[in-house]
């Protein structure tokens, strides 16, 4: 759908944004683990220091014509892109998603 070079545009204008503001936004949110693939980002935080609401609110106001929504964890698992990791008590586990 759209031109072929869409997907390039779009790239490079998520990276443009994360240099930009959201780098930013990880900084002053004491965000400890930043991962993107394509749409899909997943955050590492401690709940103790970081109000992930706060960010959810900052990445929305960057750019008003995107929406970031968001997915929590679960039982300590929660799935990005094909894979489930669970968090334990001094590790992570991976596991294929189905």
């Amino acid at each position: 759908m759209g031109a072929p070079i869409s997907s390039v545009l779009s790239e490079m204008y998520l990276q443009y944004v994360e240099h930009t503001a959201i780098y930013k936004v990880l900084i002053r949110n004491n965000i400890l683990g930043y991962f993107r693939y394509v749409n899909d980002i997943l955050t590492a935080y401690k709940g103790s220091i970081t109000d992930i609401e706060e960010v959810l609110n900052s990445f929305s106001s960057l750019v008003p014509t995107m929406k970031f929504t968001m997915e929590n964890e679960i039982d300590n698992i929660i799935n990005f892109l094909d894979i489930t990791i669970q968090k334990g008590i001094e590790n992570l586990s991976f596991d294929v998603y189905i």
